[in-house]
């Protein structure tokens, strides 16, 4: 089992980026930046590239919808030559929120387009001509443009000719799909001993329809860390974002973490959560988080119970466990929790 962590987007990004070198040295093995709406990530992961030697970086992730697949495939072969071939390339479809409200373009059809991106992706880094007569490219109005377009293949010669698709799902029909084409699943507020009820039958269906090539599906998953017998009460900086997206992230009906903590047998609790937050409540949404939701989608706790939780994560088929060190030694934890997970 790999470890991986996820940079902050908020705050200074030479000071995030200082930290991830200094994580890269005491284990981890994957750093995903986040692009919601504040910095892009592929300028941070630029940044990243140069300042780390070994590990794995991606964006984690860009939305399918702010930009072209072409423009995709570019930037993820970009990423690849600059980082020496230790690019992976992190997508999702985000949300209405993000997508309407933040980039302004609307919300259609994300399982036909993010099908569609990742072919035409592994399309150009393979350098074939690229014709398309699918979602992309989106047709001009009648009467514009200079007709003088064409079939084109990569100038550049990317250092990989197959970079890894980690896709960020939660529904049934999109879990179903990245195990069917995706080298890894990104999977948020992932509940290892009640995953199997959510996404079992999902992933099963999925993985029965991939390419052998791919090998197995990687399933990135985890949550604050902090290994010691005095840390439990920081479980509660796990509520804020939380509850930010359980209660927050869309609305009622459209939130898809809310469905999840639900389909967990949290239904009462994920609708409160929701009308409190959506209210303007955030402090009580937070509070009516359920202990447990946030126990057991964290490793904070003392070094036994840090061992049984990461059994769990590894039985419910996380391959790489995604952390975020909390606690007052985070190099140490750090240190800790790869001796655990070797």
């Amino acid at each position: 089992m790999r470890l991986a962590t996820f940079l902050q987007y908020a705050g200074d990004v030479r000071a995030t980026v200082d930290q991830a070198v200094a994580l890269e040295d005491a284990g981890i093995d994957m750093v995903f930046v986040a692009e919601v709406y504040g910095f892009d990530a592929p300028t941070v992961l630029g940044f990243l590239a140069a300042r780390t030697r070994h590990v794995s970086i991606g964006p984690g992730i860009l939305p399918i919808y702010s930009r072209t697949p072409a423009l995709i495939a570019q930037t993820a072969a970009g990423l690849d030559a600059v980082s020496g071939g230790r690019a992976v390339l992190g997508l999702g479809a985000s949300g209405p929120q993000v997508v309407e409200g933040w980039h302004g373009v609307p919300y259609d059809r994300p399982l036909e387009r993010t099908r569609e991106i990742v072919d035409l992706c592994r399309r150009i880094w393979r350098r074939e001509v690229v014709t398309n007569e699918g979602l992309y490219p989106l047709p001009l109005p009648a009467g514009q443009g200079t007709g003088l377009g064409k079939p084109l293949k990569m100038l550049t010669r990317p250092v990989r000719d197959r970079i890894p698709v980690y896709l960020a799902a939660l529904g049934e029909k999109n879990v179903r799909m990245t195990a069917e084409i995706a080298e890894g699943w990104l999977p948020f507020l992932f509940l290892p001993d009640r995953a199997d009820r959510v996404w079992g039958k999902a992933l099963a269906d999925g993985t029965a329809r991939r390419d052998p090539e791919l090998g197995p599906l990687e399933t990135v998953a985890g949550g604050l860390l902090a290994i010691g017998d005095n840390v439990a009460a920081l479980r509660d900086l796990a509520r804020p974002n939380t509850a930010l997206y359980v209660g927050g992230m869309g609305a009622k009906g459209r939130n898809f973490y809310n469905d999840v903590v639900r389909k967990y047998g949290f239904e009462a609790e994920a609708e409160r959560v929701q009308e409190l937050y959506l209210a303007g409540h955030k402090q009580e949404a937070m509070a009516a988080l359920p202990d447990e939701l946030i126990e057991l989608t964290n490793l904070i706790g003392p070094e036994g119970w840090v061992r049984d939780r990461v059994a769990a994560y590894r039985e419910a088929g996380v391959t790489v466990l995604n952390i975020s060190p909390v606690g007052d030694d985070p190099l140490g934890d750090v240190r800790k929790l790869k001796e655990i997970v070797a």
